[in-house]
């Protein structure tokens, strides 16, 4: 019996970050969250494509957090720009992972 391949989707996954020699964050930062768009035939494949990519990157990744496919979101009542689909109809083609955002972590006492 022939199994079925699934389809790939595209899932919105935040992924937190801490520092490690050569990640590229910006100095004096403590870590970053990353929103990404990760291709997979299930939630699970787009978290472990997702950490193995940010590890090439000599990224840290610490946690992940899946907010699910873009119907799962839709059925959630988020919101989704044309800007945010685009990025996710290019992860689905690409069968990649795209990092859409970046937001660096700073302790109380080193904020500006």
């Amino acid at each position: 019996m022939k199994k079925e391949k699934k389809p790939q989707q595209v899932y919105t996954l935040l992924v937190e970050v801490g520092r490690k020699a050569g990640d590229g964050l910006p100095d004096g930062s403590t870590g970053a969250a990353l929103m990404c768009y990760a291709s997979g035939v299930d939630e699970a494949e787009a978290v472990r494509e997702t950490v193995a990519i940010l590890k090439q990157a000599d990224m840290n990744p610490l946690d992940v957090t899946g907010y699910g496919t873009l119907e799962e979101r839709l059925e959630e009542g988020h919101e989704i720009s044309d800007e945010e689909r685009g990025l996710m109809d290019r992860a689905l083609q690409e069968n990649s992972v795209i990092v859409a955002q970046m937001t660096p972590f700073y302790d109380k006492e080193g904020e500006a």
